[in-house]
């Protein structure tokens, strides 16, 4: 594929995240892929009027618990960024009947569509009934011009159709002050940001953060100078105690949420299922969670363990389907929290047992993408995470399901990541590794399940 590639192209081949993520699933399909489909098929409407609110301390804003993230939207096709504008009206419809207030997005979500999309679909309502956050979503150098990073703002209301923005957030700060003065500093753009507070063209004023600890000091001590109204992070029960262990460029939820905590700043939450990963639990785990509470979903063992802390101003989420989208309501229609004997479980030995998997920690963000040379980097890892959670990964010759597993793995390989996009076209070249959000070591892990195939397609030879 051509090196110069553009973003906006690669990602039309790619595909929605949901869809592609859909796709790598059936791909090494097992028992709980299809459990969990009878779940969404025999779910219960959730009820009306029963929404879990909380307030902003900061702005006095009562928020849903359930926040709407506008990541992955729903598409009329697999393949492609032909979004379903109908859908998603329906589906933001829903949800604001159902109590959702609080949707989040941002100028790069949707190959850059997000935002008119969420913008279409809110605009049908009044504006008392929304509370619409999105990003100054800078990362690109040219962006850290004040005129573009203005321009970026004020293109957001216009997509949006609104003429102020309830929660405006720094998109995804903490890998080094010096980027965070580049983007946001020497530029003017946090005097700016400031003044169109003060005027009330911006409701809110906080950061989303990923990255070190040092850094989320040193910002989150910036609060006498700038006030933040807010602060998104990354919180689930894998996150709480095992961030840094995983990578050991992330911080533990626990010490973001202590920290803010003690200044009184809310916590928006994203990532409460870490990208699908804790809705892809082994079956064993699966099954344990369903003894515990059979009428309720794996995934809302996860949301109600974000939405439990009181600090938590609202969870979001990516509710591509209308089943995810219901299914979260009936975590949060009303929440009932997690007991404190249900928090340690979740946190000393379901967090504990996934940490043993030593799964490659993706997220599905799509945030090293596009890959010039057009490696689908997050199907690959999706895909590899899958079959080893189930353990269907061929690793060991002795194994009797061996020979099988190793069919199957090559197979549905190929079946959910085109061969001209496999870790064999990687030439190392790093690019992708400074945006991964998880500091996963993307060209080294690569070259491990590259390694892998070559060595399953030898053994098949044979």
């Amino acid at each position: 594929m051509a090196r110069d590639i553009s973003r906006r192209h690669f990602l039309k081949i790619l595909g929605g995240g949901a869809a592609a993520t859909a796709a790598v699933m059936t791909g090494c399909k097992s028992k709980s892929d299809s459990k969990a489909a009878d779940e969404y098929k025999n779910q219960v409407e959730p009820p009306v009027g029963k929404m879990t609110y909380r307030t902003n301390p900061k702005s006095g804003d009562k928020v849903s618990l359930l926040g709407y993230g506008m990541m992955r939207l729903p598409t009329k096709t697999e393949n492609g960024d032909d979004f379903d504008q109908e859908m998603i009206n329906r589906q933001v419809d829903y949800a604001i009947a159902h109590g959702v207030n609080y949707f989040d997005t941002s100028p790069v979500y949707c190959q850059g569509k997000s935002e008119r999309c969420t913008g279409i679909a809110l605009s049908r309502h009044k504006r008392s009934e929304y509370l619409v956050a999105t990003k100054l979503s800078n990362f690109n150098p040219d962006y850290h011009q004040r005129e573009k990073a203005i321009e970026m703002y004020r293109n957001s209301m216009k997509e949006l159709q609104v003429d102020y923005i309830d929660y405006y957030l720094l998109h995804a700060v903490g890998g080094a002050m010096e980027e965070f003065d580049k983007r946001y500093v020497a530029n003017g753009m946090m005097d700016f940001l400031l003044k169109e507070r003060e005027a009330g063209r911006i409701r809110n004023l906080g950061f989303s953060f990923h990255g070190r600890q040092e850094v989320f000091d040193e910002i989150l001590a910036l609060d006498e100078k700038y006030h933040w109204d807010f602060v998104q992070i990354e919180l689930n029960y894998l996150d709480w105690d095992f961030a840094n262990e995983i990578s050991k460029n992330n911080v533990d939820a626990h010490y973001l949420y202590d920290e803010l905590q003690k200044k009184g700043i809310p916590s928006v939450i994203m990532e409460p299922l870490l990208g699908g990963r804790l809705t892809k639990i082994p079956q064993y785990l699966a099954t344990e969670l369903k003894s515990h509470a059979p009428e309720r979903s794996v995934a809302s063992w996860a949301f109600r363990y974000a939405g439990t802390p009181e600090g938590v101003l609202t969870v979001l989420s990516g509710m591509t389907y209308m089943e995810h989208l219901k299914d979260n309501l009936l975590s949060y229609c009303p929440l009932v929290p997690l007991t404190d004997d249900e928090m340690r479980y979740l946190d000393k030995e379901v967090a504990q047992k996934i940490v043993g998997l030593e799964n490659i920690p993706c997220n599905d963000c799509k945030y090293c993408m596009p890959c010039p040379y057009g490696i689908d980097i997050p199907a690959i890892f999706v895909h590899y995470n899958k079959c080893k959670n189930e353990g269907m990964l061929p690793l060991d010759a002795g194994d009797p399901e061996y020979r099988r597993q190793r069919r199957q793995y090559l197979i549905s390989l190929d079946r959910v990541v085109p061969r001209d996009r496999q870790p064999d076209h990687c030439i190392q070249c790093g690019q992708c590794e400074p945006h991964c959000p998880q500091s996963i070591h993307i060209p080294r892990e690569l070259a491990k399940i590259d390694n892998l195939i070559e060595e399953l397609k030898v053994k098949s030879e044979e």
